[in-house]
């Protein structure tokens, strides 16, 4: 059973609650862990923010989630019969083929078929956990992962780091580096430092602004349910505002891939001059 401390939490839906709050009391230890190396109350992760470990608990359900998902797909692929003939319905492997497909068409449109395929895994895994994790805050009683800077943050800097890695790999340490000093020589220094810090601010841009979007909807959404009292029964104020929140999911699910995919892009583009 829940602690009292935990009901009460339940009957009052502070605004850092969700249905993972009602874990036992070794998940409050764990998020204590979390927080204990950064101070000395454990009240703020290093990215900054509240700390009560719930983006972990709702990333981890997310992962599970689509390892279902994945599990279910796999075994209607194994079957060649049943995987070439498309299902009438829409079911799990249906709307994975869907969603995978849509991201490698929006990849090869931009990036060309060679180069989609070989990011595909990557840019195709953020889609994934990134529109499941904000399809999460829709419901009632969970509070989306990426709204908490740490998550979003951890994905930017991955691409921020294939970026450059393959970015390097595909053209050489030189030539990358020469993109950086534009074409005019005297000017190198000065463009070297803008680009430098152009980079630099990509990671922060694309994890802050998906913070920023998935907190705000969520609040709303929140503030809708918690105030509308007579009309969430009729369904006249939730159902506009979860449109839009549905809009809003897939907006920035979108918005995050297709700059990892200019970013990418870019960097293993091969220049004649800068």
């Amino acid at each position: 059973m829940a602690s009292p401390d935990h009901a009460d939490a339940a009957s009052s839906l502070p605004e850092h609650w969700s249905w993972f709050s009602l874990l036992p009391e070794s998940a409050s230890s764990f998020t204590h862990a979390l927080g204990a190396p950064f101070n000395d109350q454990g009240e703020k992760w290093f990215f900054g923010g509240h700390v009560d470990a719930l983006h972990v608990f709702g990333f981890a359900f997310v992962l599970l989630l689509l390892l279902g998902f994945g599990l279910a797909t796999k075994s209607r692929m194994s079957n060649p019969e049943d995987a070439v003939l498309p299902e009438a319905k829409l079911t799990i492997p249906t709307f994975v083929e869907l969603f995978a497909g849509g991201v490698y068409h929006a990849m090869a449109e931009m990036m060309g078929k060679k180069a989609a395929k070989f990011f595909l895994p990557l840019i195709g895994t953020c889609a994934f956990v990134i529109f499941f994790s904000n399809v999460l805050g829709l419901i009632p009683g969970f509070l989306p992962p990426t709204d908490n800077l740490n998550t979003t943050a951890a994905m930017a800097i991955v691409i921020f780091v294939a970026t450059h890695v393959f970015g390097i790999k595909e053209q050489g340490f030189a030539n990358y580096i020469k993109h950086f000093l534009g074409p005019i020589w005297w000017l190198a220094p000065l463009i070297f430092v803008i680009e430098v810090i152009s980079h630099l601010v990509r990671p922060v841009t694309l994890a802050v602004r998906l913070t920023a979007n998935m907190f705000a909807d969520h609040a709303v959404l929140s503030a809708f349910l918690g105030l509308t009292g007579a009309a969430i029964a009729s369904g006249i104020v939730t159902v506009p505002v979860y449109v839009l929140g549905c809009v809003v999911v897939t907006v920035q699910t979108l918005v995050f891939t297709l700059l990892s995919m200019v970013y990418i892009s870019m960097a293993i583009e091969h220049h004649d001059h800068h």
